[in-house]
């Protein structure tokens, strides 16, 4: 073993100082808290930045799809010839052909702007993220000219159900002599679904592609784009060159998420950095707290230090004895800080919820944070790249005073003693 028995004993005995002594122990506990705080927060904090952006990105992707398929300068025609080819190429899991547009909705003497979504109800059920969101009613009863589909929240602001009327008012109307008339239209709700994202449920209503094409003047042969979702998110620029490289992707204008929501990730990456960096600070510092503790336990120790070796123990031993000393400290602050990190992530939704019951106020605005629930995603790699930082700062911070143990002159400690 690189540590012999006597040299775990001392280590032992020089943590639990005595009464006199006790101040060294006080800094080491404070150095162990320190780290295991650290730890912890770091783990708890990386997770569920992960968690956020991961669940974001699986409600924006259940509605929105992983790229968009648009006509050279308007409207897409032909658009089912251009969905069969895009189907066939590798990659794609489902195409989806959209008319879109914004409106004001107006029910009960409310209203508010949404967005419009006319798709086929048989491509709706393809998508599982909106398909299974449905709440009440069902997509089979999403056809005709007045049927209609609305998010939870959007009904219980508005207090709709099934069977009540919602109008639709579009700002592009008839142009006539006395200037132009905005559209405006009455649906029945047949569905009502809730994605868990407070900006689609509160906003976004569907239509019958029919439906939508009939209101928005919108050709019978021609949507406003087609909606693709691709097997590896991550890899879709291979299958944006694919669509493109196709004989009917000539002239299309195509988008990826990348570059429809690069800000939006790009500032989620951003303020994950600085919080790692900036937590990382807290490890750091308790990585200081060793070196001051152990650096005092040294000068304290300096008379035990000098009889070691008067009685043959070799500068090694000395240093290794130091450096067991403090690599503990780290060592049991880690295990500690990994374990309630994990803990805290695993149950994080029920601390909140208890959190909120027992302060009253709310600690996670689903209207500012878009999700319903907080999420936390921990990833291996990242929590074992945690653990072995907070290890390696650890072991590190004890090198320098356990190399001062070693160079203590057994003469000069035990004359000045």
């Amino acid at each position: 073993m690189i540590f012999s028995a006597f040299e775990r004993m001392m280590a032992g005995r020089y943590l639990r100082a005595r009464r006199k002594e006790g101040f060294v122990s006080v800094i080491a506990g404070f150095s162990l808290a320190g780290i295991a705080l650290g730890v912890a927060t770091l783990i708890i904090v990386m997770a569920v930045m992960n968690g956020f952006r991961a669940d974001l990105m699986d409600r924006i992707f259940g509605l929105n799809g992983h790229l968009s398929i648009y006509g050279q300068y308007d409207n897409l025609l032909n658009f089912d010839d251009v969905a069969k080819v895009v189907r066939d190429v590798p990659g794609v899991v489902s195409v989806t052909p959209t008319v879109e547009g914004q409106v004001m909705l107006t029910a009960e003497g409310r209203s508010q702007g949404g967005l419009v979504r006319g798709v086929r109800a048989d491509d709706l059920k393809k998508r599982p993220d909106l398909a299974n969101a449905v709440i009440s009613g069902s997509l089979d009863d999403l056809h005709g000219q007045d049927a209609i589909m609305i998010g939870s929240r959007l009904a219980s602001n508005f207090r709709l159900s099934l069977g009540d009327k919602i109008t639709l008012v579009s700002p592009k109307g008839k142009v006539t002599a006395m200037g132009t008339v905005p559209r405006v239209r009455s649906y029945t709700v047949r569905a009502i679904f809730s994605i868990g994202m407070s900006e689609y449920d509160s906003s976004y209503v569907f239509l019958p592609l029919e439906a939508a094409q009939t209101y928005f003047q919108v050709p019978v042969d021609a949507v406003n784009h087609l909606e693709v979702v691709v097997e590896r998110p991550d890899r879709v620029s291979e299958v944006t060159a694919a669509i493109a490289g196709a004989p009917v992707g000539q002239g299309l204008r195509i988008r990826d998420w990348r570059q429809t929501n690069s800000s939006f990730f790009n500032a989620l990456q951003v303020e994950r950095n600085v919080m790692f960096l900036i937590l990382t600070l807290i490890i750091i510092v308790a990585a200081f707290n060793i070196i001051s503790g152990l650096i005092m336990m040294v000068k304290d120790k300096g008379r035990d230090i000098a009889i070691l070796r008067t009685m043959g123990a070799s500068r090694g031993a000395v240093m290794r004895i130091f450096f067991l000393a403090g690599a503990s400290v780290g060592v049991i602050g880690t295990v500690v800080g990994l374990l309630l990190g994990v803990l805290f992530c695993d149950n994080i939704e029920a601390i909140r919820q208890f959190l909120q019951s027992l302060l009253g106020v709310e600690l996670f605005n689903e209207e500012i944070y878009f999700l319903a629930t907080m999420p936390a995603k921990m990833d291996l790699h990242e929590v074992l790249n945690v653990t072995l930082m907070a290890l390696g700062l650890s072991f590190a911070a004890t090198l320098y005073p356990a190399w001062r143990a070693a160079r203590v002159d057994p003469v000069e400690a035990l004359r000045n003693e």
